[in-house]
Parts: C-alpha cells; structure tokens; sequence
C-alpha cells in the first residue's frame, strides 16, 4: 500500500512584490520539508528579508502564490494572517525583539497566551523549553540582565514553545561574537531535528548557511544559485 508524500511546510511559486516602481521580488520558486533548513543569502537589498516577510505573512506578496501548509495565504484576511503567525509560525530576529518588561520566562510564555493555551500547560511548556535552551537559571532575569547570547537562547525558545511548523529566523547570530553565535546556530540544528520543524534562515553568514540543507542565493530579487549543503 502506497502512502501520499507529506507535502511541503510551505512553498512559494512566483512571488512577486514592488514598492511603487521597484520591483523587490521576481518570480520567487520554493519549497521546504518537513525538518528541512534552507537558508536564504545574498546581498543587501537582494531581497532576503523581504522574501521571509512574504513567507510569514508579515508583508503582502503582489504576485504568485504562498501556500503553508494547505492554507493559501493571499486569501486570507489580515485577522486570518495574524492567527496563522501566531499558530503555525515562530521568528527569530537579529535584535531579539524580547519585551523588556518580562523575564525570560514571561518572554516564552507570551505566544502560548496569544493563543489561549491554560496556564497549567503554559507553565510545563515553558519551564521545558527554557531548560532545553540551558538558561533555566535565568528565567527571572529581565532582557537588560541578560547577555546577548542568552537573550537569542530566549528568543529561540519563544519562537519554538507554541510547536510551530515553521520558523522564520532573519540573521539570528548577527548580534552575537562567534562562540554565541555557534552555540545559537547547533540549538537551532538540534531543535528543528528534534520537532521536525522547517526552518528559513536568513544570514550572510558561511557558518549559518552550512547548519542547512540547500542555500538559495539571491541576487536583485531572484534566485540565482541553489546550493546542496
């Protein structure tokens, strides 16, 4: 008995997006797996960010299709949009992006309470996670007491704690010195292999680029190499 392949995490076929007369994106093709990295380099203005914005719903593409899942995303309503952020996506970003007035366990905590997950739960989530990142000792601190490497171990564990299918991270080690960064960059091999989520790396970084399965070069807004890792 033949069973039907999974179908991608998320695929993207001719993405197009322009501000006014400048065209960002052209004709954007991908895909990625189930527990596949794909990291996404180029030059600045290439493109990148832009790209994993369409890809999470941030910004609106104005031509070709996203599909997450089975779910169409230029026909869903803003509302629509931001539910699925919230159920399906995580983000990790180059300055953290952590609310300065919450610990560290406050921080993990916030997108299981966006989506309505009781507080017995949340609790058992979080304490998890944060002890999975290594920083359990620190789920008191506030971001303004944390270092840059355990704050990212912070932000990591937030994007991961709701089980998204898939996580966005735009230059995740480009604030941190090369032996945080290195230890960011084997958390996210090591919990994208143990969930099975899909992870989008954004990075001009060789170091980042190698922890993925293929590397899409951008250059002007289209795919100019795809790489095997």
């Amino acid at each position: 008995m033949s069973t039907q392949p999974e179908p991608p995490i998320i695929e993207a076929t001719g993405v197009a997006k322009s501000y006014g007369d400048r065209a960002i994106l052209r004709g954007i093709d991908l895909s990625l797996a189930h527990g596949e990295r794909l990291a996404l380099t180029g030059p600045s203005g290439s493109g990148k960010t832009t790209l994993l914005n369409c890809l999470g719903g941030v910004d609106r593409h104005d031509g070709g299709s996203i599909r997450l899942g089975g779910t169409v995303l230029e026909s869903l309503t803003n509302d629509q949009l931001a539910d699925l952020r919230r159920r399906r996506i995580g983000t990790v970003f180059q300055f953290f992006h952590l609310l300065p007035t919450l610990n560290a366990f406050e921080n993990i905590e916030l997108p299981l309470q966006l989506i309505g997950i009781a507080a017995g739960e949340r609790r058992e989530r979080v304490a998890a996670m944060i002890e999975r990142v290594g920083i359990a000792h620190r789920s008191e601190a506030t971001p303004d007491q944390m270092s840059g490497g355990e704050m990212q171990r912070v932000a990591i564990a937030r994007a991961l704690v709701h089980r998204p299918t898939l996580i966005l991270a735009d230059e995740p080690t480009g604030n941190l010195d090369s032996r945080n960064g290195a230890i960011v960059l084997r958390m996210l091999q090591d919990l994208t292999e143990e969930t099975g989520t899909g992870l989008l790396l954004v990075t001009h970084s060789e170091e980042a680029a190698r922890i993925c399965h293929r590397t899409l070069h951008l250059v002007d807004g289209a795919i100019s190499e795809v790489i095997h890792g």
